[in-house]
């Protein structure tokens, strides 16, 4: 058997396309491995195979996929993996198969993807059964992803097969997994044919239209030995016709009456009663990964897990566990539960010891008959890659008193044998181990239970993916190499973060990780699909170029991209710039320099200093690093004096104007981030300035851009093709002019705020201005509320209501419950794909049931390394559930805005 693969794509200078399938002609689906295509007209790219179909060598079923390579041998491969040629329904000994490319950043696409195919869309069958093959000479297959209850796809054109356009009686096509197929032969027929897709009502017996756009034509000629198989790609329809509405609000925050303290998974069952009453699609939480680190407050953090796949044991859902035989357990404890629940604001370390303490109890009479249970084999099985180093990791951590597995007196250094001897099950201390699987075993049951419950009422649930993983964490203990360690991640300076962020995390070692396919990744993936429909890449930056700070610092200031292309020593040279290594690249401190920082208390500093020959001043080695600065002033007393010198040293160290690159052996810098703020850069001359200035501009801002697309489009491909899961990314801060467009062709949805308008020629975004494949929301957990932002910022706030709301005169000193309303209602009416807002935004249009103080509302503040995240609503769910004026004034303003 002969096949032709045809397929529409116009390729530009250098760009190449590639076939790759299940057989081995194709390379058996490795990409490496794609056949080379030839290129035949502006129009289309051809290859032809021979296959001997009657073997057993060769699959019942061929799946291919279409690669497109460019000069530098980068790939894209073409999103889908649903083109398919059954050979057992064709009994042809030629097959024409003529494609259409599928662009990732289709909007289409996104209906294919598991939340749109498995809850949010019509699940109607259609009612024309498929035909089986008879001699047909042609196959048509598209796609109609939005097609509205008893609606069907038809075929119309201008012969009499098709029908001479007649729409009373068109051909209806059947519906084959994701494709709208219609077998037809044309035998009789002349060519070239015209013909169109249109949309049948089945119930009603009527016609409801033609797609949009030009006929489609078939050109090509008759042989009886041959059939044709037309992948028309979509049907040519309104493809942003589909908006939905969400609430986002973390697991922690969650309170009913039941809870113990804090919100568990099952709470967000009745969280989902409440949305699918308003009719709210999607439940948007934080990272719900373990975070066990220190056994205090500051665990609270959710984006610092010590596993990338655990659970928190905090959201455990204790009744449920217990059932009615173990009750007795929970019963000496309600008065307490009840203390706890009652709480303003979560108490996270009486939580947690309260929790743990109960959990203990019930494994040791729940632990036989779980471990010998089948479910529980099978999930233990599924997820021992991963459950068994962070028990193993857990167990240490305690034992040792810390999560620094550099510092354990054994294992300190993974290494399976030895940990394979540690939890073996012959061991006294088993149950110290068995006890991580018996909760890690329950997290996952209840978690699902709530996403099912969820996708019965049409609700689905999106997690959040951070960025980084802790550097005390069992991911990092397992597999050190997949990361550098030796580095940082955070964010340069912001609006929010004066002096930059540093999260603490090891930075990825992106080359190692690639070598087997991202496979670390795929994993987290796949873990993440059990439980969410939909995700958010928290920082999708990250994936461009992260902020790196080096392990000697403490403050994201003292940080730069990487990768990035540096500044080489010659550029200095050729930019009229006077090259002195010393006055660039090290603190400049002059009694003019204190004096400016300190006034009249310079000297406070003088101890930490050294005078140099030249009049200047240099920091002494034991100070030299903010890190070695910290370490001093962590056994000193905490007071005013001493947290001002601390701050001093640390603005002096940062007073450089260059950072030399590692290894460059002084010949590669990269600038310090907002250099023209620092005191070294005030005492330059003039010209010296200007000259420094456009180097910086151009090293930030220029020579970047096309560097950071390649390195994006070396991961985010490979990673969403790992994944159904709506993607999401969090693409907030500096961005580089390439993220958008990369996220567009990756078909990546955006997230757009308000306040925080990526075009810097605009104080306030606009949601009406929204691309259609975003997510709009007027706050999130990283800033105060709608209410909160309201009193920041008066002159701002003014300029808000005025220009933006189109209110004249005074702005309301405070945010009325109307104003909240309006702007919940511009977002409603944004033509983004999704509106998603913050519980706390949802109830302040209500001033009766709002909380009255808005700060108290605020989740998390990022300047702030150390804040406690205990934030927690102030009513149950089940309160909420019967503030039937704010269910029915919800549901109207999503209903009129035409959200569905």
């Amino acid at each position: 058997m002969k096949i032709n693969f045809y397929v529409r794509f116009s390729t530009q200078f250098g760009q190449r396309l590639f076939l790759s399938g299940n057989l081995e002609q194709l390379g058996n689906l490795d990409l490496e491995n794609a056949l080379p295509m030839s290129y035949l007209n502006e129009t289309f790219w051809h290859i032809s195979i021979e296959i001997d179909h009657m073997t057993k060598m060769v699959p019942e079923i061929i799946n291919y996929k279409y690669l497109l390579k460019d000069e530098q041998d980068d790939v894209v491969v073409e999103w889908g993996d649903d083109r398919e040629i059954e050979l057992k329904k064709i009994t042809a000994e030629e097959i024409m198969m003529v494609d259409t490319w599928n662009h990732a950043g289709e909007f289409e696409n996104a209906f294919f993807s598991a939340p749109f195919q498995e809850v949010l869309l019509d699940k109607t069958r259609s009612p024309i059964k498929p035909a089986p093959y008879r001699g047909n000479t042609h196959i048509f297959k598209v796609k109609a992803p939005l097609l509205q209850k008893n609606e069907a796809l038809c075929i119309l054109g201008n012969n009499a097969t098709l029908g001479d356009w007649q729409t009373n009686e068109p051909l209806l096509m059947s519906k084959e997994k994701n494709w709208w197929t219609i077998k037809l032969n044309f035998s009789k027929e002349s060519f070239p044919i015209a013909y169109k897709y249109g949309i049948y009502n089945t119930r009603l017996k009527t016609f409801v239209r033609f797609e949009d756009g030009d006929n489609r034509l078939l050109l090509d000629n008759l042989n009886k030995k041959k059939v044709t198989i037309s992948h028309d790609g979509f049907v040519h329809m309104p493809n942003n016709v589909w908006r939905g509405a969400g609430v986002a609000i973390p697991v922690f925050s969650l309170r009913s009456n039941n809870s113990m303290g804090i919100g568990e998974f099952l709470d967000l069952k009745l969280l989902v009663d409440w949305a699918r009453k308003i009719g709210l699609k999607l439940i948007q939480i934080l990272p719900v990964n373990d975070t066990i680190s220190t056994h205090t407050w500051e665990d609270s953090y959710p984006y610092k897990a010590i596993s990338a796949f655990a659970l928190h044991p905090i959201y455990l859902n204790l009744d449920s566990i217990a059932g009615k035989d173990h009750q007795s357990v929970l019963k000496g404890i309600r008065k307490k539960q009840k203390l706890l629940n009652d709480l303003p604001e979560i108490d996270y370390e009486q939580v947690m010891n309260l929790k743990w303490g109960l959990i203990q109890q019930l494994y040791g009479k729940l632990r036989k008959d779980v471990f010998a249970s089948e479910d529980y084999k099978v999930f233990f099985e599924e997820n021992k890659s991963w459950l068994e180093p962070y028990a193993a990791f857990s167990f240490l951590r305690d034992k040792f008193k810390t999560s620094d597995y550099s510092a354990w007196k054994e294992n300190k250094n993974f290494d399976p044998k030895s940990i394979s001897k540690l939890i073996a099950e012959s061991q006294d201390y088993f149950d110290e181990i068995g006890i991580y699987y018996f909760v890690q075993y329950h997290l996952h049951l209840q978690l699902k239970e709530a996403t099912a419950y969820g996708h019965k009422w049409g609700v689905i649930l999106k997690g959040d993916i951070p960025i980084g993983v802790n550097r005390y964490s069992a991911d990092a203990w397992q597999d050190p190499g997949l990361f550098h360690m030796d580095m940082q991640a955070g964010a340069p300076p912001d609006d929010f973060a004066l002096r930059g962020q540093n999260w603490g995390f090891p930075t990825y070692y992106w080359e190692k990780m690639e070598e087997d396919g991202f496979e670390w990744w795929h994993q987290r993936f796949q873990q993440m699909s059990m439980y969410y429909d939909a995700f958010r890449i928290d920082h999708i930056l990250g994936f461009f170029r992260i902020w790196t700070i080096p392990i000697h610092a403490v403050e994201g200031i003292m940080g730069h991209f990487v990768p990035s292309i540096p500044v080489h020593i010659n550029e200095f040279g050729q930019n009229g710039i006077s090259f002195d290594y010393y006055r660039y690249c090290k603190p400049f401190i002059t009694e003019y320099v204190l004096k400016e920082m300190l006034g009249d208390d310079a000297s406070i500093v003088k101890s930490f200093l050294q005078k140099d020959e030249d009049g200047t001043y240099s920091i002494k080695d034991l100070f030299s690093t903010q890190r070695r600065i910290e370490k001093h002033f962590d056994g000193l007393p905490k007071n005013d004096q001493n947290n001002k010198i601390r701050t001093a040293l640390f603005d002096l160290v940062s007073n450089v104007i260059l950072f030399e690159q590692e290894g460059s052996k002084g010949t590669q810098f990269h600038f310090r981030f907002d250099m023209n703020q620092t005191l070294s850069f005030k005492h330059l001359d003039h010209s010296t300035q200007e000259n420094l200035k456009r180097l910086y501009i151009n090293y930030y801002f220029r020579r970047q851009d096309h560097f950071w697309a390649e390195q994006a489009m070396h991961k985010l491909p490979a990673l969403k093709r790992s994944t159904n899961m709506l993607v999401c990314g969090e693409d907030l801060g500096l961005v580089p002019h390439c993220v958008p467009d990369i996220m567009k062709q990756l078909g990546i949805l955006s997230l757009e705020i308000q306040r925080m308008p990526k075009d810097i020629n605009t104080e306030f975004f606009d949601p009406a201005n929204a691309p259609y494949l975003s997510v709009v929301t007027p706050s999130t957990h990283d800033m105060s509320t709608i209410r909160g932002w309201w009193e920041e910022d008066r002159a701002k706030t003014q300029r808000f209501f005025n220009n933006h709301l189109k209110h004249p005169g005074e702005a309301p000193f405070y945010c009325e419950a109307w104003i909240n309303k309006a702007i919940v209602i511009q977002h409603l009416y944004s033509p983004a794909m999704w509106s998603i807002f913050q519980l706390q935004d949802l109830m302040g249009i209500d001033g009766k049931l709002r909380r009255e103080n808005p700060d108290d509302e605020r989740i998390n503040i990022p300047a702030n390394p150390k804040h406690y995240w205990r934030y927690r609503m102030h009513l149950t769910l089940e309160q909420l559930l019967k503030e039937n004026d704010l269910i029915q004034e919800l549901k109207s303003y999503i209903h009129t805005s035409g959200r569905n």
